[in-house]
């Protein structure tokens, strides 16, 4: 067997956060026993009522808290840290207002180490790159406008770019088309859909949006409410690529309509019936 693909590339084991000690001693958790084995270039969507802990869930992936108890390993490797080998986009594209869209798309790599020591010598060569990527999502012409000359929808492709621009193994997207009309929402799916095609990182999108998570993921979850756990595993088993017009079709809708019943069922107290059972 390929160990490569033997090892998760996600591997959470009885993962559980409380935010302080306090709440700790009163075993008040914001997510608890999670177990999670993701397969390297994996898209996984993880959907849930408000408030359940896919924010946190984020946090923990990429290092930004350490769990209360359990262990979690990236990439073969047990987070100890920040993540440098992970990309992040969220609702609000937040691109700094005085610097251009290649330039912005440019922050990641003044920052990241081992880009940043070499930024100034290479900065002509990791310029070129961004444009490349800028011209992949649809925004050529627009490299060297500022964001308050560019719409919502070009704002978040920009900032699509910059989290890739330091080629992550693993981007996680939170909310990242909430703000945006459903025509630009699916001209977005479609971008990420091809830009995962062609390069098969890790993605792990957060989405309040049930038809956006089963255009787009392998496996889709769900959370229960909070202390946020996963409930449902759904192996989305529509065939690759996918294109807009399967969202019209019944077999699309029934996956959609099963896992809105998993979300009623937790909203109105019960857990939901897992749609493949979760690995123990």
């Amino acid at each position: 067997m390929d160990t490569q693909n033997a090892t998760p590339f996600v591997d959470f084991q009885d993962v559980w956060l409380a935010y302080n000690e306090q709440l700790l001693r009163e075993n008040h958790f914001a997510v608890e026993a999670i177990d999670l084995k993701v397969k390297k270039g994996e898209f996984i969507a993880i959907v849930g009522p408000s408030g359940c802990g896919k924010s946190t869930f984020m946090k923990l992936t990429t290092g930004l808290r350490m769990p209360s108890m359990g262990k979690i390993r990236i990439d073969g490797q047990p987070v100890t840290g920040p993540l440098k080998i992970s990309g992040m986009a969220f609702q609000a594209p937040s691109l700094l207002p005085w610097r251009t869209t290649v330039d912005n798309v440019l922050l990641p790599l003044e920052i990241v180490e081992p880009y940043r020591s070499t930024f100034k010598s290479k900065k002509k060569e990791y310029e070129e790159r961004a444009r490349r990527l800028l011209q992949k999502v649809g925004l050529a012409g627009y490299e060297d406008k500022f964001p308050w000359q560019l719409s919502g929808g070009m704002q978040q492709r920009a900032s699509i770019c910059r989290a890739l621009i330091h080629e992550p193994k693993m981007l996680l997207l939170d909310e990242p088309f909430g703000a945006l009309d459903a025509f630009t929402r699916e001209e977005l799916w479609c971008i990420l859909r091809d830009l995962w095609t062609e390069q098969r990182f890790n993605v792990i999108l957060v989405t309040h949006d049930l038809r956006e998570s089963v255009f787009l993921a392998d496996t889709v979850y769900v959370m229960s409410k909070s202390p946020g756990r996963f409930v449902v595993k759904r192996e989305i088993e529509l065939p690759r690529p996918r294109e807009l017009e399967v969202t019209y079709t019944k077999e699309f809708s029934d996956i959609v309509h099963e896992l809105r019943a998993h979300i009623g069922a937790i909203r109105q107290g019960g857990a939901g019936a897992p749609a493949t059972p979760l690995p123990q």
